[in-house]
């Protein structure tokens, strides 16, 4: 990991630049964590000038690339140039956006990704998902998690790894803080993410890395279908990490 930019609990990060922007700030920083040159550019202005990312100070040009991630995340089409779902960026970021966005520069070239909605699961199913994302989430394959009340999915944070294993981190974009993500928490839905407390869909890793050292194939976009709450077993049975044989994903 060579780029310029960390983060950690306690410390601050940037902000959102405006209402509707939390899912591409938190592309945006889960880019600047793997991409050098790329934070170089947004925190310093340093380095060849990135288009999309324009400005003449680091809030500027970090709204610049925010406005940029929005269009492709919530656009017509995917990087690749197949059909998407439009989204109204009223609403924020799609997860099936968020999950292009992750696959496309802003982890580790070949991390995927998949979309596991968590709002109907029970605690003890919460609590087994908090600890395979424990796994799963290392540096350079960062998660996304939806937070919102019992009735919609309201905002977006990144999930980082924490100090020490089986701790997480969180960036909350609204005010740039970096918080513990801690289990109890997640499992009775008492977060306190830019107002929110409900974990909604989480965005996470799958723990398999894709053959070969060239920039991962683009998959087409696909709306999130919503799973019956898993049991412990059933997610221990799931594929796990590569070389880890217990794990489930």
């Amino acid at each position: 990991m060579s780029a310029p930019f960390r983060l950690a609990t306690g410390s601050s990060g940037p902000r959102q630049q405006s209402p509707t922007t939390c899912g591409s700030a938190c592309a945006t920083v889960a880019r600047m964590l793997v991409d050098g040159p790329f934070a170089r550019w947004v925190v310093h202005g340093e380095g060849h000038p990135i288009p999309g990312a324009e400005g003449t100070t680091f809030p500027e040009r970090f709204a610049s690339w925010e406005r940029t991630v929005q269009a492709r995340t919530n656009g017509w089409a995917t990087p690749g140039g197949r059909p998407a779902m439009a989204w109204p960026r009223a609403f924020g970021t799609p997860p099936w956006g968020l999950k292009q966005e992750l696959e496309n520069g802003c982890a580790r070239v070949g991390t995927r990704y998949r979309l596991v909605p968590v709002r109907g699961h029970m605690q003890e199913a919460l609590r087994a998902r908090y600890r395979r994302l424990t796994d799963l989430v290392v540096d350079g394959e960062p998660a996304a998690l939806y937070v919102g009340n019992s009735l919609l999915p309201r905002h977006i944070t990144l999930v980082i790894p924490g100090a020490r294993p089986g701790e997480l981190t969180v960036y909350e974009p609204s005010s740039g803080q970096v918080l513990p993500l801690t289990e109890d928490e997640f499992a009775t839905r008492r977060l306190d993410l830019g107002g929110w407390s409900v974990p909604w869909i989480l965005v996470q890793p799958t723990g398999h890395r894709r053959a070969g050292n060239g920039s991962p194939a683009i998959a087409p976009w696909r709306v999130p279908q919503l799973a019956p709450d898993p049991t412990p077993e059933a997610l221990r049975r799931e594929p796990g990490r590569e070389g880890v044989s217990s794990s489930s994903a």
